[in-house]
């Protein structure tokens, strides 16, 4: 009996799995130890993910999560060492390695993550070679949905988006300036609201200027990460598969630009827990 988490900064996708069979999926909120102490992941495992698996016997548990770094997956381990007492086997793995098992499978790959967070690698069917740093959502993070929303705001608030595009996202957040400044720069997981965004740029999306930002968002994501790498691209002749609900909501503007900028593009998914069900159930 094996459970698997995949974990962005937003929500956390679970399955408990028997071999290939799926016995349960379950959606709690994200587990990102950069911005949750060990106590605040407990509270999320006992609140959220406790009740819903019931007495079921658990043998291993493959955790994969955004933050999860060797120094920081230690936290994640305790918590769930913690809740699940009885468990001998859990290992803590970065979100990265679960984008590329999800998309590559045991083949040779670029595997990315496009969610409320960006990151990329080069994955040689086993372990990542290779890896542009993402650099977080104020320093990095091109192609993000937290990205995107800055991106917004400040087209909104700068001028660059027209005042009608202003008004809609207002009324429809029912936010004033002052609550928006004070969501991002004064409460916890800004990344997530500034992510959420994304959501009103989904819904607007036959707006030109909007398509057009998000193709400025993605195609900064190609040039500022994938250039990096063009030669192990050239030399294995590989597709660039993606994961996220950034990549699954645009997928149709991804994939232009991705032409536009000379690359072939491969799997598409929303969450990489299928894949990682596949992956790990065989």
């Amino acid at each position: 009996m094996i459970l698997i988490a995949d974990s962005g900064s937003t929500k956390t996708d679970w399955a408990l799995i028997d071999g290939t069979n799926v016995l349960k999926k379950v959606n709690t909120q994200g587990i990102n130890p950069f911005h949750q102490d060990e106590d605040n992941i407990m509270r999320v495992l006992q609140d959220e993910l406790l009740p819903v698996l019931h007495t079921v016997k658990i043998d291993k548990i493959f955790f994969y999560g955004s933050g999860c770094t060797p120094q920081k997956s230690e936290k994640v381990k305790r918590a769930l060492q913690t809740v699940f007492s009885d468990v001998m086997n859990i290992e803590v793995n970065g979100d990265l390695l679960a984008a590329a098992r999800a998309v590559c499978g045991h083949q040779k790959g670029i595997a990315c993550i496009l969610g409320t967070g960006a990151n990329s690698c080069c994955y040689d069917g086993e372990k990542i070679v290779m890896n542009t740093p993402p650099l977080g959502y104020i320093l990095g993070d091109e192609g993000s949905g937290a990205v995107l929303g800055k991106l917004f705001l400040n087209g909104i608030f700068k001028g660059f988006l027209s005042e009608e595009i202003k008004e809609e996202f207002l009324n429809d957040s029912k936010l004033t300036y002052a609550e928006i400044i004070n969501r991002v720069y004064a409460q916890p997981l800004a990344n997530r609201f500034l992510a959420s965004i994304a959501k009103f740029i989904a819904k607007h999306i036959d707006r030109q200027e909007l398509r057009e930002l998000v193709e400025e968002n993605f195609r900064n994501f190609f040039r500022r990460n994938i250039i990096q790498y063009k030669s192990y691209l050239q030399i294995h002749e590989i597709r660039i598969g993606f994961v996220g609900g950034i990549a699954g909501s645009f997928v149709d503007i991804l994939s232009k630009v991705a032409r536009e900028e000379g690359y072939e593009m491969g799997e598409v998914i929303s969450s990489p827990i299928d894949g990682l069900i596949s992956y790990h159930g065989a």
